[in-house]
């Protein structure tokens, strides 16, 4: 028998990658990263207010450029040989789109607009729409459409990204006909669907973000949306009713895009994922163990067959939807705004006066310049990690807060600020970086608290993405603060992965997630263990952690 192979493509916050992946075995034989260009040039984007916009012709290019060198590497009978090919990306990361599922931003008048293009996931521009949607689904006397939700809407969420841009910018707003999420419109280019209501969406796109649910035969109604602003009437009819599960076939490779990238028309397009979900598959999620994604942020994926979780409303986390991650399975949500974009603060915050300071030297010429700073900048991060993994558990050390991007979970709320207390003059920067370790691992284990509060079981945790593999000390810590072992998925693309195993099952050549795991899966790196001297100190340090965190909150809301 031929092999057989299906490709993965993941769409992550700075770049997308694409894997070829052999169906029976563990190889991936070919790869391919692609840094988007506008993005790099920080273009549309605005930190100092959380804006972060992507332009539409960055996924393009990256698609076709990805996929035809993963190829290339791949060495294979491509066009015999691949049958599949499933798309991950960020979420909820929207835009919208004309009534023949163009982006905005594609069109010759909004091509330098940044509220026609996708909003990141890490946009936090719709925090006001954010508050008004929780306000209303509480107040407006029918349905409360959050309560599969956590209860709390975030920011970062479909809806008040939508009404954000509606409200600020009605130019934008009168040439929309619909919105789409990221990937649910790179499976439609792939599929040649022009028309976005009949494009296939995501289910746990529709159901963790956009307060899609069965109960309500979809998405929220429009008396609903009316009553959140009128600006959003009329938008329900040019969205979705139905959606579909991961598993499912959103059709095949189009005529274009077969041109493009050298593949048969026959090659399945499954149903488009966030990549957190797809990640959890890729690292070999299993029930009751919540699977990690640890990169910029948390995601936090939790998979339950109890039926009684479906009806168990959990309060403060990012959706509880059937089907959403494996099929006949309740999945659970959760996460932490900053995770790796809080060890990323530090180290520039600590180097890039020094960065500053090489760059005009006259010392050494420019050759030598660059080395320095390539050097710095590869061997910070490590020192760190190790020079803070020697550090003695001391009471009176800094303590943090790990809001810096606000706060996912428990309980969306992206006002929040971080925080940094203790320090003295004596406080050096391997002290503060612990203390931002331990913030992170506290953040982490505030989840699982939750989780196990509402009646949620979890035996151990997965950990996957670059900063599991590579930093054993925030590893351990985080075994050491939630008292639970960590398993860390050896695959590092683990989302690219999961989307190679979905287009597998998609395509028909495994029958079920759990067969194509065990055919395509790699297993675990290692696995850190608790250590309960040291859980016994974090225990009274967490709740100095919350008694901080709460400080912080009450100064917040005032």
């Amino acid at each position: 028998m031929k092999n057989k192979y299906t490709i993965g493509v993941d769409y992550g916050t700075d770049s997308v990658r694409s894997i070829v992946a052999n169906i029976q075995t563990v190889e991936i034989v070919g790869s391919d990263v692609f840094y988007y260009p506008r993005w790099k040039e920080g273009k549309y984007c605005k930190p100092t207010i959380n804006q972060y916009r992507q332009h539409p012709k960055d996924y393009v290019e990256g698609l076709e450029t990805t996929i035809k060198n993963a190829i290339t590497h791949s060495k294979i009978d491509a066009k015999n040989e691949i049958i599949g090919i499933t798309i991950d990306t960020t979420g909820s990361t929207p835009c919208a789109v004309n009534n023949e599922g163009i982006p905005l931003a594609m069109l010759g008048e909004f091509q330098e607009e940044p509220d026609a293009m996708f909003v990141l996931w890490k946009d936090h521009t719709a925090i006001k729409e954010a508050d008004h949607i929780n306000h209303v689904s509480r107040t407006w006397g029918g349905i409360d459409y959050t309560k599969y939700s956590g209860g709390v809407y975030s920011s970062e969420w479909f809806w008040a990204k939508i009404l954000h841009i509606y409200k600020k910018n009605s130019i934008v707003r009168n040439a929309t006909y619909s919105w789409v999420e990221h990937c649910d419109w790179i499976t439609a280019l792939l599929t040649g669907c022009k028309d976005p209501k009949t494009m296939k969406r995501s289910r746990c796109a529709a159901g963790h973000k956009a307060l899609w649910n069965e109960e309500w035969d979809g998405l929220p109604s429009e008396e609903f949306l009316i009553t959140l602003d009128s600006s959003l009437k009329g938008l329900r009819e040019n969205l979705y009713q139905d959606t579909y599960q991961n598993h499912q076939i959103a059709g095949n490779l189009c005529e274009e895009w077969s041109n493009r990238l050298g593949l048969s028309q026959s090659v399945v397009i499954g149903i488009g994922a966030f990549d957190a979900h797809l990640g959890a598959i890729g690292a070999e999620i299993k029930p009751n163990y919540l699977t990690k994604v640890m990169g910029t942020s948390t995601c936090d994926m939790l998979v339950s067959s109890n039926p009684e979780i479906s009806t168990t409303l959990i309060k403060g986390i990012c959706g509880q939807v059937n089907g959403s991650i494996l099929p006949n399975c309740i999945g659970l949500e959760a996460g932490q705004s900053a995770f790796g974009d809080v060890y990323a603060w530090f180290t520039k915050l600590i180097t890039q006066p020094n960065i500053d300071i090489l760059l005009q030297s006259e010392v050494i010429d420019a050759k030598q310049k660059q080395k320095l700073i390539e050097e710095i900048k590869s061997k910070i991060i490590l020192q760190l990690n190790k020079d803070a993994a020697s550090l003695p558990l001391d009471s009176s050390s800094p303590l943090a807060i790990d809001w810096f991007n606000g706060r996912r979970t428990p309980d969306a709320n992206q006002n929040l600020k971080a925080a940094i207390t203790n320090l003295t003059i004596g406080i050096n920067a391997a002290q503060i970086f612990k203390a931002l370790v331990e913030a992170t691992a506290f953040g982490a284990y505030a989840i699982i608290e939750r989780f196990r509060n509402e009646g949620v079981i979890i035996e151990g945790l997965i950990g996957l993405g670059g900063v599991a593999i590579k930093a054993p000390f925030i590893m351990q810590t985080i075994a050491d603060v939630c008292n639970l072992p960590i398993q860390i998925a050896k695959v590092e693309q683990a989302c690219a992965l999961g989307a190679a195993m979905a287009a597998a099952v998609a395509a028909g050549a495994h029958q079920n997630f759990e067969e194509a795991q065990k055919a395509m899966g790699q297993g675990f790196e290692t696995t850190y263990y608790p250590d309960a001297t040291k859980n016994i100190f974090y225990q009274k340090r967490y709740q100095q952690y919350k008694a901080l965190g709460n400080f912080v909150e009450t100064v917040e809301m005032k």
